[in-house]
């Protein structure tokens, strides 16, 4: 693996793993641009066009969800294109205040963009 790779990897892991674990833009900061974009299929993302944003709401939502943790069932980088690819499955028990009336949710599909 170069060196290149190495970075964005180490990078992407750790952003992920503070973005999926609730750590808010505060912490997910340290490895984006300022202005990343987001955009997502998913209804309730789809006012979020900001990696703060959504940093900030995956932090609210393990507010009521506090179980939630996620699965890596595949990780890729492809260092000709400067680029990573995490594919994650996130589950939680919806058992505290807040958050949307309980229900079946799905994890939405996302995309993040920097």
């Amino acid at each position: 693996m170069s060196t290149a790779t190495e970075s964005i990897t180490q990078t992407a892991r750790a952003f992920f793993d503070a973005c999926e674990t609730g750590k808010g833009w505060a912490e997910c900061s340290a490895y984006c641009q300022p202005n990343a974009g987001f955009a997502a299929q998913a209804e309730p993302l789809a006012g979020l066009q900001t990696l703060q944003q959504y940093t900030e709401w995956m932090k609210g939502l393990l507010s009521f969800i506090p179980d939630g943790s996620y699965a890596v069932k595949s990780f890729a980088a492809d260092d000709d294109r400067n680029n990573v690819c995490i594919y994650a499955v996130f589950s939680g028990t919806h058992s505290a205040d807040g958050g949307p009336v309980p229900r079946l949710v799905r994890a939405p599909a996302a995309t993040m963009c920097t």
